[in-house]
């Protein structure tokens, strides 16, 4: 057996574990029986190294160590040091090491990689599955404590590597929590996290426009959820952990995004939206962290952030390197686009990247650092010369907009990369003192322009200038912000290209104090509205503990005790909060309290407006159908008066009085709406009807009726009062009366012409002539006609029901000066009547004499005979213009007029 030195097993074992703690390990550890026992013994499957201060202690029992185990019961040997053993750590909690292990390692080996997948029983798979999940839920509940202990407490954060561990965690604790109240509150925080959950489960699959969208969800969703007040506060260990991995998943997307851009090989105008939109995405998650936890959450009183700004580390040093990459592409091509085009030869793309040949610079890291610098300092040494002869063409551009100072600023901003390189720099020291020159006359016009402006009120000519909708307060804490933009964004110019200059430290000095005053106004400002609003809420007038409306006893109308002075007050606290404000406590609650019965108060002036105008919306005629509704809603109304008070300030009663005087008020304005359709139903069919000739379509009018005694049924039958329509239906009679009485006149008109017609014959029949049907029963039948129709009102009785009195039988007396005219008309009838059969006598006075006699009187010559042949041949001539049956002369009386 080899000596304990000369053991490769002994050193192998020895040589791993001094490299995994960082120290050498003591000699005494060849010949110790733990390390002798599990290489000798085949039934001695661990051995585990632990480290204590500078010392390695061996034991073959498991600990939280670094771990040599055994493959299967064999003695180690030199030949199967390889074969049989392997190592593993466990550091601080095996739940921990045994899930990262299945997540990292053994899960994406056997259930992605095609090789093992294959060759895997799907139940063990979904078993493998199972397990990951259960030990990810004790993992992220008990953080990697040594075990999963009821106590562990939300500070626990190392077991939150992504933001899905955090959003799962929650969702987790919404069902295993012990006590109702916390699952509640971890229930309210996963559904705050849900919009965002989604994006980060497949945010590879993103576009980098959709994280850019996500950033800003995320940025609103950590916000809602730090701002909630109806549970406990989001812990603020948590809040920064979730800040961190957020930014860690932003960073690796970028990465995987970009992995794939030959960033220094490729034309700048391929990768440059690429680039920038990879900055913009890590550069708004720091920006929003840091303003979150600088600015905003510092300030809110319910739940303050306690600790120092925070901004995610890792991203912003991934930010820095995008953005100097892109710095570097931007320097690069406007060096092309200034240099002619024989000296663009010496800056190709090859030549001048060649230095980052080698280096991915999206792998960013402090090992990676020295290389990258490196190569930025040997590119800066290539683009010197190049530099030196831009500066000169820069200069003559400055010289050109001397005089304008609006454009003597944008050629600076335009190539602002250019000059902060060193070479240019130099070079344009005089316009660069020029420039700052004009920055400082700016900054002290605008300080003036402040001094002239600060006392006045928004929109006076010497007041703020005044913006769209916006409060006194808020109008002018804007306006000063806009101000402020304006000194912060010279000043930063200033630091960017004009830092070396002698007179920047003035201009510094002077800037500095025009921002302090700025600052103080703006603070002044807010200070001055919090005493006003203060005092206000100690007047017993501006309070909300009054109550809920009162029903004036004057006038009937109905009021709500809602103050405009606070909508206005919650839209100030709103925009003065989101403008970074912390509002005082006092003023928080009572905004608080404002926008809390906000709605209500909106749904209350709803309902009141409804009571005071329900009287103009409702049909006069049909009030007494919705008498006892209203009576009903009124009700309701007056109960405020009991002893139970509804006040602002009791919510759960206020909650239920609301519902009551919806319902009521949805009710009577149901009802109300359901009248009002049927009565326009109603005009409709009593507009037709009055189009309709009562002569000639008596069953239409019959019809039509019809459908209006219907419809009274159905509201009868719907539960309206007989009684209570008793009004409805009198107004539909007089329109019907309307109706009836301008046909009637009509017919009257026209009876003459549009009666119905009688067929007369006129025969000559036992040697005379007559009518048939006989004169008399025509005329005896065409007056009962008249009567019939003249009659009709006495007839009619609309839609009143049995016992009520009707109004229709007034309308033959009105419209009795009428009847001279269809008599006269009917007597001029028949007279002319009678002249057709006197017309007719000529033709049959032959049948009426004895022809033989009045022979053997008359014609006695050839002549006479001659001439009364002739005469008859005339008149048979004469007899053919005749009807066709002289004897039987068919009269159609109404058309004889």
């Amino acid at each position: 057996m080899p000596h304990g030195s000369d053991d490769v097993r002994k050193k192998f074992i020895l040589t791993t574990t001094g490299n995994f703690y960082g120290l050498k390990p003591s000699s005494s550890l060849t010949d110790s029986p733990e390390l002798n026992n599990f290489l000798d013994d085949g039934n001695e499957f661990v051995l585990s190294v632990s480290r204590h201060d500078n010392d390695l202690r061996l034991s073959n029992k498991v600990k939280n160590v670094l771990v040599f185990f055994k493959l299967r019961p064999t003695v180690i040997t030199e030949d199967n040091l390889h074969h049989s053993l392997l190592v593993s750590s466990m550091l601080e909690s095996p739940i921990n090491t045994l899930y990262q292990a299945v997540r990292q390692v053994f899960a994406p080996v056997l259930l992605k990689d095609e090789r093992w997948r294959s060759a895997f029983d799907p139940k063990l798979a979904g078993l493998l599955s199972e397990l990951e999940l259960g030990l990810g839920s004790v993992v992220r509940q008990s953080g990697t404590q040594p075990s999963a202990k009821k106590g562990c407490t939300e500070e626990d954060v190392l077991g939150i590597l992504t933001p899905s561990d955090e959003f799962q965690y929650w969702a987790d604790l919404s069902e295993s929590a012990e006590k109702s109240s916390l699952r509640e509150r971890s229930q309210h925080f996963t559904e705050h996290f849900k919009p965002i959950q989604k994006e980060y489960d497949g945010l590879d699959s993103l576009s980098m426009s959709d994280v850019m969208d996500l950033v800003e969800q995320s940025r609103d969703a950590l916000d809602d959820i730090w701002r909630q007040t109806d549970y406990d506060p989001y812990p603020e260990t948590r809040m920064v952990r979730l800040m961190d991995v957020i930014g860690g998943a932003l960073g690796r997307f970028v990465q995987r995004k970009l992995s794939g851009l030959k960033i220094f090989e490729e034309p700048f105008v391929l990768v440059r939206e690429n680039l920038r939109t990879g900055f913009a995405i890590c550069e708004q998650w720091v920006v929003a962290c840091e303003h979150l936890t600088g600015q905003v959450w510092e300030r809110h009183a319910p739940h303050p952030w306690k600790g120092n700004k925070h901004s995610p580390e890792t991203l912003q040093c991934l930010a820095n390197r995008l953005n100097e990459v892109v710095t570097l592409r931007v320097v690069h091509e406007k060096l092309l686009c200034l240099l002619p085009g024989a000296k663009q030869q010496a800056l190709t793309v090859e030549r001048v990247f060649e230095p980052f040949s080698g280096l991915n610079p999206l792998h960013y890291n402090p090992y990676t650092e020295p290389l990258w610098r490196a190569a930025v300092a040997q590119f800066e040494r290539l683009m010197a010369p190049s530099e030196q002869e831009v500066a000169g063409r820069l200069k003559s551009y400055i010289a050109d907009v001397q005089d304008n100072p609006q454009q003597l600023l944008q050629v600076f901003l335009k190539h602002k990369e250019l000059i902060r390189r060193p070479t240019i720099r130099k070079e344009l020291q005089s316009e660069r003192e020029t420039l700052l020159a004009r920055l400082l006359d700016d900054n002290k016009g605008l300080k003036t322009d402040f001094e002239t402006r600060c006392h006045g009120s928004p929109g006076d000519k010497s007041g703020p200038l005044i913006g769209r909708n916006l409060p006194e307060v808020v109008n002018k804490i804007v306006w000063v912000r806009q101000l402020l933009h304006k000194v912060e964004d010279s000043v930063r110019l200033a630091e960017a290209l004009l830092s070396d200059l002698s007179g920047f430290k003035g201009f510094l000095h002077f800037c500095d104090d025009l921002l302090e005053i700025l600052r103080a106004y703006e603070q002044e400002q807010f200070e001055d509205w919090s005493r006003d609003i203060l005092s206000e809420l100690t007047d017993p007038k501006s309070g909300i503990s009054n109550r809920v409306m009162e029903l004036d006893h004057d006038d009937g109308r109905l009021k709500i005790q809602y103050s405009d002075r606070l909508v206005s007050l919650l839209r100030e606290v709103r925009q003065l909060s989101a403008l970074g404000f912390s509002i005082p406590a006092k003023i928080q609650l009572a905004a608080n309290t404002a926008d809390k019965f906000y709605r209500q108060a909106i749904v209350l002036k709803q309902v009141a407006h409804f009571y005071n105008t329900i009287d103009q919306q409702m049909i006069p005629s049909q009030r007494p159908m919705m008498l006892n509704l209203a009576l009903a809603f009124e009700h309701v109304i007056k109960k405020t008066g009991s002893k139970l008070q509804i006040t602002w300030d009791n919510p759960k009663e206020l909650e239920v009085y609301i519902g009551k005087l919806q319902a009521a008020a949805e009710k009577l304005s149901t009802e109300n709406r359901k009248l009002r359709k049927w009565h326009t139903d109603f005009i409709e069919k009593v507009v037709t009807l009055m189009n309709v000739d009562l002569l000639r379509h008596q069953q239409r009018w019959k019809d039509g009726l019809q459908e209006l005694r219907a419809g009274f049924a159905t509201l009868e039958a719907q539960g309206f009062r007989s009684d209570d329509m008793r009004a409805w239906r009198q107004h539909w009679n007089h329109q019907l009366y309307k109706a009836l009485e301008h046909q009637y006149q009509t017919g009257l008109e026209a009876l003459n012409k549009n009666l119905p017609e009688i067929h007369i014959d006129l025969t000559f029949k036992s040697g005379r002539l007559q009518f048939s049907p006989p004169f008399e029963e025509v005329r005896a039948r065409y007056f009962r006609e008249m009567k019939r129709f003249i009659s009709i009102p006495n007839q009619f009785r609309g839609v009143s029901t049995q016992g009520e009195e009707l109004i229709f039988n007034i309308m033959i007396d009105r419209n009795a000066s009428g009847f001279l005219t269809i008599f006269s008309k009917a007597e001029d009838l028949f007279s002319r009547l009678e002249a057709i059969q006197h017309k007719f006598k000529e033709w049959v006075v032959l049948g009426q004499t004895d022809l033989e006699k009045l022979i053997e009187k008359h014609l006695s010559s050839v002549q006479d005979w001659e001439r009364n042949f002739k005469a008859l041949k005339a008149k048979g001539k004469e007899s053919e213009r005749l009807p066709s049956d002289f004897v039987c002369y068919k009269l159609i009386v109404n058309r004889v007029l």
